[in-house]
């Protein structure tokens, strides 16, 4: 079994959508942009299922069933996260990370 051309260049995207979405984690302070880049991560995992679904098991559909799920997933969280954001915005009038520290108790 070979790996198609088309697939290193799925990975080279997914693998740079994943760490851009880890430096915008890591670095940013503002809690809707850690929340877009959680969504870029899950999106470099959904190419992932997508493209090895494609190049390396053409005549299964389990990579489709991962990635439908994990966007279910994905809107799900994504529901929840920006509920909390909205009301911490209510509650100190910043969405500021430092700011967040005050929900623990």
């Amino acid at each position: 079994m070979t790996i198609e051309p088309g697939l290193y260049h799925l990975l080279f995207i997914s693998t740079a959508l994943f760490f851009i979405g880890v430096y915008g984690f890591f670095t940013r302070r503002n809690l809707i942009t850690m929340l877009m880049s959680i969504e870029l991560i899950l999106n470099s995992v959904n190419l992932n299922f997508i493209a090895f679904d494609k190049y390396l098991w053409p005549g299964k559909m389990d990579g489709l069933f991962f990635t439908v799920f994990i966007i279910a997933i994905a809107a799900a969280e994504a529901a929840v996260a920006i509920a909390i954001i909205i009301n911490l915005y209510r509650s100190h009038q910043s969405i500021d990370v430092e700011n967040a520290e005050d929900l623990k108790y």
